[in-house]
């Protein structure tokens, strides 16, 4: 079953909070200064038993000019407003903009509720109902149900409950398993249970004993108790009011505008890209970075707006912002807000959020614009395709794209499989956990993958390939994570390289020695041939060189490379095959004797004892032998 919220709208003294208490019997003004006076200052909030058994949350917003910032942090998250008019003044300066800040925030439905209809005659009662469907044509209250009442007498109470219920039965039923929010519009404590946070649940469900996040602040609690409508519960579903005492937060760490979610859902952010439209009856026209107050949420902002496609926006106009926001706040794609003008404070417009962490923006760029497009009328296929496209130099795993598109990770789930199977985008394994790059990113991996290799092997033709890990670092941007593994044999299986222990090159590279070079290569390992076990230093040998040191020591570096020589230490090198052999006869002698000496070694191989040390050294260090005391055994 859905639940519902209820809200009214109207100007001050025009009997929303009477009306309230005529269809709940309760009155939902909580100070004693709104009782004595007669209006409503802070939001008030009980529950309507609909005729056919299900409970509605009311939330009664004031209607002074000088509490909208009141009123706004109450119509977050309404399913349908109860807009209120007076028989005898009819429509006022609240009435219209409590309307269009409904319109700009897309509540769904509503009914113009006619109050006092008691004190006017019929045929004023008429006029004003004439009025007022004018006012309301074009706005999404457009042909909803004009119902005169009075809270005095009751005439009409009945017609309206009846027309509540049949206009929330249409309401579509609320989608529990996403990500949960809970928008907080007021919090305090009690002594005895701690800090107290109201709002309403505007998405997924909240459970006793869950762990949650404070946002932006990312301060991690625990529900201790849910309340709904005063009555204790284990779970409190999307469209509910809420009490939440929470455990491990104390008062002065949480406010009105604060968001209780998941931890890791939600990213705090200093800007938001927007669709921002300004009402049609406004006086104000914005200019590129006007200060303004955004109302997001039951958050207020001073915000500076980047207009990133004209110089200004007029009355009536929309266009593509930034706003650029004084203080952190958090937001989801899709989320609605409102602005006022910074001074004297006026309702101007509102719209839609449609990136919540962009980047910085340029204006004027054409690319950002058809980005902002997508994300504004895509479909979440798409729209997701596009996140994963932008991000994919972060490699984002499910954890980042819940917090980039704002979805929950069992609905990200059949999204991200369609995708795949469908080539868009491709999967790699990191750790526990999948991250995802797009087919383009892909694309363009596997072309820079071809320039680092290309250029490598032109400025060192005679090395093997660039080590594996310099060429880790340059592709991924230092990014670490078994998925490069898949990466690099996602590449060599199409076909691009060639991975080795070691180094990566180019499939199909191989080292090409001119005529002078292969003459240095027999030079090297006919020396080292006839000197054994006693080669010359690798100075010794370069110096020796009838071809240069420098060219020699090319060529030397291709054969330690490609393993054909063996360098130990810093001076040393020997035929890879002398050192195989020296290796198998230390294994050999430890298999028959149990561990093997320095001089024994020397002696068997009749060498010096400088080059013996060299040779073990070297077999400690490839986990051939070990040393215990002077002699050396097998590793294993």
């Amino acid at each position: 079953m859905s639940n519902i919220i209820i809200g009214t709208a109207g100007h001050i003294d025009h009997g929303k909070t009477t009306l309230i208490k005529a269809l709940t019997g309760r009155n939902t003004d909580r100070l004693k200064e709104e009782q004595a006076r007669g209006i409503s200052i802070v939001l008030g909030f009980t529950y309507f038993d609909l005729l056919d058994g299900r409970r509605a949350g009311i939330v009664d917003v004031p209607g002074h000019e000088k509490f909208i910032k009141n009123m706004l942090a109450g119509v977050g998250g309404l399913d349908m407003v109860l807009l209120v008019v007076a028989a005898d003044e009819g429509i006022m300066p609240q009435t219209v903009e409590h309307l269009n800040i409904l319109d700009i925030l897309r509540v769904k439905k509503g009914i113009v509720v006619i109050t006092k209809a008691d004190m006017v005659e019929e045929e004023w009662l008429e006029m004003i109902m004439e009025e007022v469907k004018e006012k309301i044509e074009g706005t999404f209250l457009d042909g909803a149900p004009v119902i005169p009442v009075s809270s005095v007498t009751g005439a009409g109470i009945d017609s309206l409950a009846k027309a509540i219920g049949e206009m929330t039965a249409e309401l579509k039923t609320k989608n529990y398993d996403t990500l949960y929010r809970l928008n907080i519009d007021r919090a305090f404590s009690i002594t005895g249970f701690g800090t107290i946070v109201t709002g309403t649940l505007i998405s997924g469900k909240m459970e006793e004993g869950q762990k949650v996040c404070i946002y932006p602040a990312g301060i991690e609690a625990r529900i201790r108790n849910l309340q709904v409508h005063d009555r204790d519960v284990d779970t409190a579903y999307a469209g509910q009011r809420l009490a939440v005492n929470i455990a491990g937060v104390k008062r002065n760490q949480v406010q009105r505008g604060d968001v209780i979610a998941p931890a890791g859902a939600l990213q705090p952010t200093m800007m938001m890209d927007c669709r921002l439209r300004l009402v049609k009856d406004t006086r104000w026209t914005i200019e590129n970075r006007d200060r303004v107050r955004l109302h997001i949420g039951t958050r207020e902002i001073l915000c500076r707006v980047v207009l990133l496609d004209r110089e200004d926006l007029g009355p009536g106009q929309e266009c593509y912002v930034q706003l650029r926001l004084e203080e952190e706040s958090v937001a989801l794609r899709g989320d609605r807000f409102v602005i006022r003008s910074y001074s004297p404070m006026e309702t101007i417009g509102g719209g839609v959020v449609l990136e919540p962490n962009p980047p910085k923006r340029k204006r004027y760029n054409k690319e950002t614009i058809e980005e902002l497009k997508l994300k504004e009328s895509g479909s979440p296929l798409q729209v997701l395709e596009k996140i994963i496209n932008l991000n994919s130099g972060s490699f984002p795993g499910r954890p980042e794209l819940v917090k980039l598109t704002g979805k929950s990770d069992e609905e990200l789930q059949p999204m991200l499989e369609e995708l795949v199977e469908s080539g868009v985008i491709r999967e790699f394994q990191s750790g526990s956990q999948k991250v995802y790059i797009h087919k383009g990113y892909y694309s363009r991996l596997l072309s820079s993958a071809d320039v680092l290799l290309r250029e490598f092997h032109g400025q060192y033709p005679l090395r093997g390939g660039m080590p594996v890990e310099e060429f880790r670092s340059k592709l991924f941007g230092g990014r670490k994570g078994s998925f490069t593994d898949e990466l690099l044999r996602s590449m060599e299986q199409e076909g691009a390289i060639n991975v080795t222990p070691r180094v990566v090159h180019l499939s199909g590279f191989e080292i090409e020695l001119t005529p002078e070079q292969r003459d240095i290569r027999s030079y090297i390992l006919d020396l080292l041939e006839g000197e054994g076990y006693s080669p010359p230093g690798i100075n010794e040998l370069l110096k020796r060189s009838p071809y240069g040191e420098y060219k020699t020591a090319e060529v030397l570096g291709m054969l330690v490379e490609t393993g054909e020589v063996k360098r130990i230490g810093e001076d040393t090198v020997f035929l890879k095959d002398y050192y195989d052999g020296a290796v198998n006869a230390v294994v050999e002698h430890i298999k028959i004797e149990g561990n093997i000496s320095l001089a024994a070694l020397r002696d068997h191989l009749g060498t010096s004892r400088k080059y013996a040390m060299a040779l073990l050294e070297e077999m400690d260090r490839d986990r051939v032998t070990k040393r215990v005391g002077d002699n050396r055994v097998l590793y294993r």
